[in-house]
């Protein structure tokens, strides 16, 4: 598949390549590739550095949006740290790929996802305010990642993640995943509840 074919949305590619451009940040220049799911009318971003094009054992990481963690710097979970300790380690590196997919609140929304925080803060669970509120516990698509991650060449990857499901469906949409690595940061007094009931009830690696 040409990045000419891709910006053409096909029944089995949903993704339409929209534009790149150069990205500096505090731990180094990325490259920014901005991509559109044009059945669900979402935007998309993959951020790479060094040569990541016809390369093996990539590191990654697959992270998706979360507005409260990645730009509010909130401590209920661990978001915002593990999108910045992904950004930092691919920039040691010198190589790698972060793909960031707007599917906030795991696929619920941010309205959604406020809605469950009050449940929590009332004694819930992040599962069972989910399931309170009659939503999905996660809702993500992460197969979109396959498609970004053909756009580029990657052939396979050292995926920077702690859920299975992530690996899961990599290998399924056929990208191998040849080495997990463990993404523990972040952990606090006011996340360590969401954290286990993570591992606990939706079986997250606890490493």
């Amino acid at each position: 598949m040409t990045k000419t074919q891709y910006t053409k949305v096909t029944e089995n590619c949903p993704l339409r390549f929209v534009a790149t451009c150069r990205l500096p940040t505090q731990w180094g220049v990325f490259t920014m590739y901005g991509f559109e799911d044009v059945p669900n009318r979402q935007e998309h971003i993959a951020l790479t550095t060094g040569n990541v094009s016809g390369q093996q054992a990539v590191l990654g990481r697959i992270h998706s949006e979360c507005l409260t963690g990645d730009a509010l710097f909130s401590k209920r979970c661990d978001c915002g740290p593990q999108l910045q300790a992904a950004m930092q380690a691919v920039q040691a590196t010198g190589q790698g790929v972060i793909i960031y997919l707007r599917q906030e609140g795991r696929g619920i929304g941010l309205l959604n996802k406020i809605r469950a925080y009050h449940l929590q803060d009332e004694g819930m669970d992040t599962v069972e305010a989910n399931i309170a509120l009659n939503l999905p516990i996660d809702a993500r698509d992460f197969k979109l990642a396959k498609y970004i991650l053909d756009y580029l060449d990657v052939q396979s990857l050292r995926l920077m993640t702690n859920n299975p499901q992530k690996v899961a469906t990599m290998q399924k949409m056929g990208i191998d995943v040849v080495e997990r690595v463990p993404l523990h940061v972040g952990i606090n007094e006011d996340n360590e509840h969401y954290l286990h009931t993570k591992i606990a009830k939706m079986g997250h690696f606890a490493d």
